[in-house]
């Protein structure tokens, strides 16, 4: 379906090129002189790329329903991760190269968001934070601040991740999956 740029909206599904973006933001500008315009930053969803595309008021714009639908991760065979529809519990197997980053931080039965364009999962949306427990750490040393306070450990996704010199084997923290930092630990 095509759309006028006065119709688009954040969030919203396009076609450009033959690629499926996500517009993230966008900005109506009315010069002095001449026609008005938009300009709008766009993400694609196989990339992950952000572009920011400039539109006439005279170009139409193809529209892309995009359903939004929770999804469980369940588990990984290959190179290839099923996810499970928490509502008709129809099964989703998506390659990892598809995923990117978000391969390290999939706990099991751990529930994302599939972004869907034409019944296929087109993006998994990770929630912002999970909650992990670290299984590979050097301990800490009571005083010991030479190393600005950090150190290396990697969380039972099998990500590493930057803590700080007081955490421990088995303790429990909070990461931030949209950076890979860590948080806060976490009482469980």
């Amino acid at each position: 379906m095509t759309i006028s740029i006065n119709q688009i909206s954040s969030g919203m599904g396009l076609r450009v090129n033959n690629d499926i973006y996500v517009i993230e933001e966008y900005h109506h500008v009315k010069p002095g002189k001449g026609s008005a315009f938009v300009r709008i930053k766009l993400r694609n969803l196989k990339t992950n790329l952000v572009v920011e595309r400039t539109f006439k008021s005279s170009d139409k714009l193809e529209d892309v329903f995009l359903e939004q639908k929770v999804l469980q991760y369940l588990y990984r065979a290959g190179d290839s991760f099923h996810f499970m529809d928490q509502e008709s519990f129809e099964e989703h197997v998506i390659d990892e190269g598809h995923l990117g980053e978000a391969t390290k931080y999939l706990q099991d039965n751990l529930d994302v968001t599939g972004i869907f364009y034409d019944r296929h999962v087109c993006k998994i949306v990770l929630p912002t934070f999970i909650i992990s427990e670290i299984v590979s750490t050097e301990p800490g040393i009571k005083g010991d601040s030479a190393r600005a306070g950090n150190k290396p450990a990697q969380i039972d996704t099998g990500a590493n991740v930057q803590v700080p010199l007081f955490i421990n084997n088995g303790d429990y923290i909070k990461v931030d999956t949209r950076t890979g930092q860590y948080v806060e630990r976490v009482k469980k």
